[in-house]
């Protein structure tokens, strides 16, 4: 689910979209990720980077797709190397 790396912290979630809003939820085997916006036109993506951003408090530019782009399974990349911010990605992602 949750790695760190040489380029940040590696997040491998699964995207629920046309969701009635955006949240975070914890399952036994994978983050589920829900988000309001349709998979169309990349939509989806772009709603996902921006929940996110929120979320962990981070800049939307320090979040990338490595994979999935148009699947529901991605992996995310979360460039940041402070500490505090990382912690608080660990805390969100294991509470939820």
């Amino acid at each position: 689910m949750l790695k760190e790396s040489k380029d940040g912290i590696i997040l491998q979630l699964r995207i629920s979209p046309n969701a009635s809003k955006n949240e975070i939820i914890r399952t036994e085997e994978i983050l589920k990720v829900k988000i309001t916006a349709q998979p169309i036109d990349g939509k989806a993506n772009k709603a996902l980077i921006e929940f996110l951003s929120k979320s962990f408090k981070i800049p939307k530019s320090s979040i990338e797709i490595l994979k999935g782009e148009t699947s529901k399974d991605k992996t995310i990349l979360i460039k940041t190397f402070d500490r505090e911010k990382i912690e608080k990605i660990y805390e969100i992602c294991k509470l939820m």
